[in-house]
């Protein structure tokens, strides 16, 4: 059941990877590689600073799910864009399983809950930061005016808070997700966003 949602994450993130890459003119090969990085970059991080095995490399499906969503995208993506908002939906349940699952990961693997809740982080935006920079676009990390990085924030220090108090498994991974999924919702519905600098106006 954990691999069938993390391949449905994986799914959601690389749709907006490649529409990315519609958006931005390129090929289906472009539209590949993003669509891979958004997927699977933020994990392969993860892995790679706790020294193991990427789990990105460890399953076919990981590579085949970005490859079958630029397909879908490629052809279909007029009608991919006009349900962007169920998409974006699915991308906030991601964001929560995927910064959960992460701190979880890291936690099994020793590191102490602050430096796993950062590797959490990296899981859910990690993709993300690296599709924008190969898009030539300011990260989202870096410019978090739609509340996209701070859910997962939340959700990954409760999902550490969590583990310190001894409570693990599934239904500690969910609540995690739950509470980053929720507050990502209510930024896109309220128009929450992060402050700036004191003087500084924001642009548009």
């Amino acid at each position: 059941m954990s691999e069938i949602l993390d391949l449905a994450g994986i799914f959601v993130f690389a749709l907006t990877g490649a529409l990315m890459g519609v958006r931005k003119r390129l090929d289906v090969v472009g539209m590949a590689v993003l669509a891979s990085m958004t997927a699977l970059g933020g994990g392969i991080v993860r892995d790679l600073i706790l020294n193991v095995r990427p789990a990105a490399f460890q399953s076919l499906g990981y590579v085949l799910v970005p490859l079958a969503a630029t397909v879908i995208v490629a052809f279909w993506h007029p009608h991919v864009a006009r349900v962007m908002p169920a998409i974006m939906i699915l991308d906030a349940a991601g964001l929560g399983l995927f910064c959960a699952v992460g701190t979880e990961k890291a936690l099994e693997y020793g590191l102490n809950p602050l430096h796993a809740a950062l590797l959490g982080v990296t899981t859910a935006v990690g993709g993300g930061m690296l599709r924008d920079l190969l898009a030539g676009e300011i990260p989202t990390l870096l410019y978090d005016r739609q509340l996209y990085a701070v859910p997962a924030m939340v959700g990954s220090a409760v999902m550490a808070a969590l583990y310190v108090y001894d409570l693990h498994g599934w239904p500690a991974t969910l609540a995690a997700a739950v509470i980053a999924f929720v507050l990502r919702i209510a930024a896109m519905r309220y128009g929450w966003r992060a402050p700036l600098a004191r003087g500084v106006r924001p642009d548009g």
